[in-house]
């Protein structure tokens, strides 16, 4: 495949090393706008080498002999996006997220650093959506993200196949919070509610919510709890 000038194939093994160049030259070039890192450079290549090309869909874009970009994906997911910094601009990027979309038509998610501006409003200029922010406990680098999605030709499909996965992690914390408090009830010296615990839950679970607002979670705690008192009384 080709596009303006460049060539944009599956990558071998062959590739390696240059992605792995590709992938930390981006990284180093970006400035202010990827977090510091957390691994050396050679610890970078080692992690390269090692990746099984059976594992996931890697393409390169490559300027003659010259891997300019990649990209790396899995069934529902871009892992990676690289450009060499002198090869930005020239829409290698773009070629690159067009293959990955020719790849997974239905859509997919990815995770871009909430200080990453130039990669964010490179995502919405090809229809990307920002989903959901952290405070960046879930990564390595402890930075602020921000979950992406491109939701495909039918985004309200897509969107509603993510709140069903939602739905069932959901599910989840439900019954293991319902068990949590009628263990708690076992061994409580006193069956009364505690409303600075209660209260003191509600700021905890709004840091990792914000955009709900702590005055919204506390309401949804003070349901969820009565709800699980409730579930205890055997007159229903």
């Amino acid at each position: 495949m080709n596009a303006d000038g460049l060539t944009l194939r599956p990558a071998t093994s062959a590739d390696l090393t240059q992605i792995a160049e590709v992938h930390l030259a981006s990284r180093h070039g970006a400035g202010t706008a990827f977090p510091p890192p957390v691994h050396a450079d050679a610890e970078a290549y080692a992690w390269v080498a090692s990746w099984d090309l059976t594992a996931y869909d890697v393409w390169v874009a490559t300027d003659g002999e010259q891997v300019a970009g990649y990209a790396r994906c899995t069934p529902t997911w871009l892992d990676d996006l690289y450009v060499r910094p002198e090869h930005q601009g020239r829409g290698v990027g773009a070629a690159l997220f067009d293959v990955v979309t020719s790849l997974r038509p239905d859509g997919f998610c990815l995770w871009v650093f909430e200080s990453n501006l130039p990669a964010r409003a490179f995502y919405r200029s090809r229809g990307c959506l920002e989903l959901e922010r952290t405070d960046g406990a879930g990564n390595e680098e402890k930075a602020p993200d921000i979950r992406v999605a491109w939701p495909g030709p039918v985004p309200l499909a897509f969107l509603r196949a993510l709140i069903d996965e939602a739905d069932l992690v959901l599910g989840d914390v439900l019954a293991r919070r319902t068990a949590l408090t009628r263990a708690v009830q076992s061994v409580k010296p006193s069956g009364e509610r505690d409303p600075d615990r209660e209260a003191e839950i509600a700021r905890r679970v709004a840091a990792v919510a914000p955009e709900l607002g702590e005055e919204r979670v506390a309401r949804i705690v003070d349901v969820i709890i009565t709800e699980s008192l409730g579930s205890l009384d055997p007159s229903g």
